[in-house]
């Protein structure tokens, strides 16, 4: 594990930092290159990207505090917004993130008047692959993005200790590795949309693929993670890919029979 790679004198520098950083570099870059491809201001790019960022973070964050306090502990809320917990690297919920930064691209968009489903079709290969390169930084921290014991399973040989972690599992006791099964699907989904960028004109297609791959993406690697269950046995994480599913679906329906009739 390394949570803290170095230090620059007094300032460190964490591994998720570190990653989170470069997901935003080639996010930027492919969004970019999209934007180039279908004659659109790459300035655009810049202010999403910066939005992506804002709304990113401040969503995940406040995501996992909201959610540490529905279902993690008896404390009031106001016990959860201190500089310790609101700085720390580590707890940081990327479906609050992405919703929060869906938002604030939206309401740009109206502002703009940019059609928002072509952005987010364009946007999609980037936030898949993004999407990997971050948890590739969960994994180097082992900021409790991990699944369950392993030990004595059939699971065994891919069991990895987060023990070093900045959320340490006991020591002896191996876990699914879920960031980097994460990692490895965000790479299928990217290239599956990557192929795909150019063959419909109709915009919302690549976003709705985007949506029911990602979606059911997360709603697998939740039957083998530690959160915790709401309803119906299942995490609130499943519950919004679920959601994304019906919503990529829907879209993807309406969409295709556009592309082929036209109408």
């Amino acid at each position: 594990m390394f949570p803290k790679l170095f230090e620059i004198g007094p300032v460190p520098v964490y591994s998720y930092g570190l990653m989170l950083g470069i997901t935003f570099l080639v996010g930027s870059a492919l969004f970019t290159r999209e934007l180039k491809r279908n004659n659109l201001d790459e300035n655009i790019g810049v202010t999403i990207t910066f939005l992506s960022l804002i709304g990113g973070i401040l969503g995940s964050k406040l995501f996992y505090i909201l959610e540490e306090w529905n279902f993690g502990s008896s404390m009031p809320l106001s016990s959860y917004l201190t500089k310790d917990i609101l700085l720390s690297p580590s707890g940081l919920t990327f479906y609050g993130g992405l919703i929060l930064a869906v938002i604030l691209i939206m309401i740009y968009c109206k502002m703009q008047n940019l059609s928002v489903l072509n952005i987010f079709d364009m946007m999609s290969p980037s936030a898949a692959i993004g999407y990997g390169i971050a948890r590739i930084g969960c994994h180097l921290s082992g900021d409790g993005d991990y699944g369950i014991p392993v030990n004595g399973t059939m699971w065994d040989f891919l069991g990895y200790s987060y023990s070093k972690g900045t959320v340490p599992t006991h020591e002896g006791v191996f876990v699914h590795p879920t960031s980097i099964y994460e990692f490895v699907f965000s790479i299928f989904i990217f290239l599956f949309l990557w192929k795909r960028r150019d063959k419909y004109k109709t915009p919302g297609i690549i976003f709705g693929y985007y949506l029911i791959l990602a979606g059911t993406e997360r709603l697998l690697i939740e039957i083998i993670r530690l959160n915790p269950r709401i309803i119906f046995g299942l995490s609130q994480a499943q519950i919004i890919s679920l959601i994304m599913i019906a919503g990529g679906i829907y879209l993807l329906s309406v969409k295709l029979r556009k592309e082929k009739t036209g109408v």
